[in-house]
């Protein structure tokens, strides 16, 4: 049987191309064997289903007898319906009779098993009923002060969210120093669960592809298998798979894919939509802290983590994509207006080359005719929903959308893990441009921004890069913030100012 990338539920071996994840799987053993009941908790899609069925085949090769039960949809069932799914699979799973019983009863029958070593997992911890959610931890509770001398010598909750704080107090076995961690894959992970692929089939992914599926999914486990198994879907009959197939699978994802997984973010960064604008378009540096709640429900959610610097960033840029266009005000009806604004014969020269400095013209002028407020979103009851500086990079992204369209050019996004930029590629009469827009704060931030530009742009193939930047009116600014063309590292930047009047905001 040919095995491939898995995009749903754990992994089997036999049938899909999986990752053994030894370093953490000994992890867990360690901890089982030292009698811990501890937590794991982790975002959706990091391969938390198939660590658990790898841990339990590693258990049970030294004789404990492992339950693993899923609790996902018992948020609403009545305490009966929770028992006959426990009793079920810990009779299954141990080889105990104990039916028709209370959840007490049920532990004092696990007490009184002397002969076997049994592990207990709960998946999806968050979805039991409070109702008697409080009963189980107790009955838990108990049964870890008397480990030593019954069966049940671990118990693991596992979640989706950090439930160390729900299932703590001062009698909880759940110490946070026990959570065990499940990261994303390692980037030597991935190119390993790749390279199956290519070994048995013969298939090859270039080496484009792969960095290009390392940086836009993060090594997050349920992305890594999609690109890879649309990719593969999509080219049966490739020997190589090349970055043109790649890009195409990318603008799937970004606009055509239902994702759930997305959906669920999108809800979220809904929730604390000012919040996670000021993360996409500006540079203000937010401390990470787990106690405020916008950066936990984003956080638990796979959305953000702590950086190097102690700072919220974003974790995968697939979702900062996607959340970049789903914020994006699509009916205020300005890309009309603006297409009807464009003279092609003057926007490129004898040599059909673009005529950059007449596009970004041009925009000024309709910038000063219309502004920016169109461009934010309202709520029903006509307040503004999105923050300003998102006007700022949305007016831009349309003006430059209407223009591709006029030309037949295309366009692609960019997207590091970093916070307050976009960078947009396009590609007019095959000639490509990495466009930069940013607001702009500060002298050394001005400059510093710049030199990330050519770096990025050396990194991507690119001799040229627009460095498009947007100031208020009312500053008086150093003598170094003027437009103009150099070369950094090699690299042409073309920077452009472009003014905003923050008083009609």
């Amino acid at each position: 049987m040919q095995r491939e990338f898995n995009t749903s539920g754990p992994n089997i071996l036999q049938e899909h191309y999986t990752v053994m994840r030894q370093n953490i799987i000994n992890k867990g053993i360690k901890l089982v064997n030292k009698k811990r009941y501890f937590t794991i908790w982790a975002p959706r899609q990091t391969g938390k289903s198939t660590y658990f069925r790898q841990l339990a085949k590693e258990l049970e090769k030294q004789d404990y007898k492992v339950a693993h039960i899923n609790f996902e949809n018992y948020k609403n069932e009545p305490e009966k319906s929770f028992l006959s799914r426990l009793v079920w699979k810990l009779e299954e799973s141990w080889n105990i009779d104990i039916a028709d019983k209370t959840l007490g009863e049920i532990f004092e029958e696990v007490e009184k098993n002397k002969n076997q070593k049994c592990v207990l997992i709960i998946d999806e911890v968050e979805g039991i009923n409070e109702e008697y959610f409080g009963s189980f931890l107790h009955s838990i509770r108990n049964a870890y002060h008397s480990r030593e001398s019954h069966c049940l010598k671990s118990v693991i909750l596992v979640g989706v969210s950090n439930i160390v704080g729900v299932v703590s107090d001062n009698a909880s076995p759940f110490n946070i120093s026990d959570n065990l961690n499940v990261p994303y894959f390692t980037d030597a992970e991935v190119l390993e669960l790749l390279g199956q692929h290519e070994t048995e089939t013969g298939q090859l992914f270039e080496e484009k592809v792969k960095r290009k599926i390392i940086q836009i999914t993060a090594n997050q486990p349920g992305l890594v298998n999609g690109f890879a198994k649309v990719l593969v879907d999509n080219n049966p009959d490739k020997k190589t798979l090349s970055y043109n197939d790649y890009l195409k699978v990318e603008h799937w994802y970004l606009n055509v894919a239902i994702d759930k997984n997305f959906a669920n973010i999108l809800n979220k960064a809904k929730q604390s939509r000012s919040f996670v604008e000021g993360l996409l378009f500006t540079e203000n540096k937010v401390k990470f802290d787990i106690d405020r709640e916008s950066i936990k429900l984003l956080h638990t959610n796979g959305l953000i983590k702590e950086d190097e610097n102690r700072n919220v960033t974003f974790w995968v840029p697939f979702y900062k994509k996607r959340l970049y266009k789903a914020f994006y005000p699509y009916t205020n009806g300005e890309k009309t207006n603006m297409l009807r604004s464009f003279v092609v014969q003057e926007l490129f020269d004898e040599n059909n080359n673009l005529k950059f400095d007449t596009l970004i013209y041009n925009y000024k002028k309709y910038v000063k005719r219309r502004g920016f407020k169109v461009f934010r979103q309202k709520d029903e009851k006509n307040n503004y929903k999105s923050i300003k500086e998102s006007a700022l990079i949305y007016s831009f992204e349309t003006y430059i959308q209407a223009f591709l369209q006029v030309v037949d050019g295309k366009s692609y996004r960019e997207a590091d893990t970093g916070l307050g930029k976009s960078d947009l590629i396009i590609n007019v009469n095959s000639d490509e441009y990495l466009i930069e827009t940013k607001i702009y704060y500060y002298e050394s931030q001005f400059l510093k921004g710049k030199k990330q530009l050519a770096y990025y742009c050396k990194s991507l193939g690119l001799n040229k890069g627009v460095y498009l930047v947007f100031y208020p009116n009312n500053y008086t600014y150093p003598e170094t913030f003027v437009e103009k063309k150099e070369l950094i590292e090699n690299i042409e930047i073309t920077t452009y100012l472009i003014e905003f009047d923050e008083s009609k905001w």
